[in-house]
């Protein structure tokens, strides 16, 4: 039996041997999907001896994802841009890294959500590890223009900077912004979505930013899920926006990684439609 795991710290909250198992179980695929905690200090040394027992990949949740992109001989280029990576597949001619944040994130608009995002404003905040994994994608969806926000803007430009040349190919207006003077930005219009990538639902804090910059009816999604993100869907619905949290997101991405490692891709609806009744707690 091929033996995957989720790596984290921590890493007992997390769903995706419950998503990855409901994969399996839906293409026939036999594998083994467990949780593995690792040390701080001891990502690589956990991951390693991972592989040595005959794991065949895992994914990676933060704070390890730069150091797993470090770990591997080869990357997707989503990941080489992003500089992190979520995903490794131990194979025979090197370990392999891809990031499927983005990915995730954009099937999740597109499909799950019903939004577009060419020609459209959008406005990321953070400029973090999650918010570098989900840029480039985003970008490659053809925006309008793509305001990236960061308490430290120093960040944010770095972040702007390494995407620059994919935001010239795509033809996007690619900003980075501190988290004041976005109203300036926003225009009488106002974005039309928002994308939240920064520790303000983990951390239970106010929004760092102003209240206007939405167009009505935008849509508004935190990366977080579930109870965390509550706090952020009830303020975009203050904002006349419509909320939504980052569960489809986590199991499009999901998606994108058991493809990499088993050469068929599973039907995410099904699988979206039972962890959205667990995590509301109705089933």
């Amino acid at each position: 039996m091929d033996r995957y795991a989720v790596v984290g710290n921590p890493v007992e909250h997390s769903r995706s041997p419950r998503i990855h198992q409901l994969f399996a179980a839906q293409t026939g695929q036999i594998i083994e999907y467990t949780r593995l905690w690792a040390p701080l200090d001891g990502f690589t040394a956990t991951v390693r001896a991972f592989a040595a027992e005959g794991g065949r990949g895992c994914n990676v949740t933060m704070p390890f994802k730069a150091e797993a992109w470090s770990l591997a001989a080869r990357r997707s280029s989503r990941a080489e841009l992003a500089r992190a990576a979520n995903t490794l597949r131990f194979d025979a001619e090197g370990w392999w890294a891809d990031n499927t944040d983005g990915a995730g994130l954009v099937r999740d608009l597109g499909v799950n959500a019903g939004v577009a995002l060419a020609g459209q404003r959008l406005l990321l905040l953070g400029a973090g590890g999650a918010a570098a994994g989900v840029l480039g994608p985003l970008l490659e969806s053809r925006p309008a223009e793509l305001v990236v926000a960061n308490r430290t803007v120093e960040r944010a430009v770095e972040l702007v900077e390494r995407h620059a040349e994919l935001a010239r190919q795509a033809g996007v207006r690619l900003v980075a912004q501190g988290l004041n003077g976005l109203a300036g930005l926003a225009g009488p219009g106002g974005f039309d979505v928002l994308i939240n990538g920064t520790a303000t639902s983990l951390q239970a804090d106010a929004m760092p930013i102003e209240t206007g910059l939405l167009r009505p009816g935008a849509l508004a999604l935190d990366m977080a899920y579930g109870a965390p993100a509550r706090g952020f869907i009830a303020w975009a619905q203050a904002q006349g926006a419509v909320g939504r949290d980052g569960l489809g997101m986590l199991v499009e991405q999901a998606a994108e990684s058991f493809t990499a490692w088993r050469g068929v891709r599973p039907d995410t609806a099904p699988v979206l439609a039972m962890l959205r009744r667990e995590v509301d707690g109705l089933a």
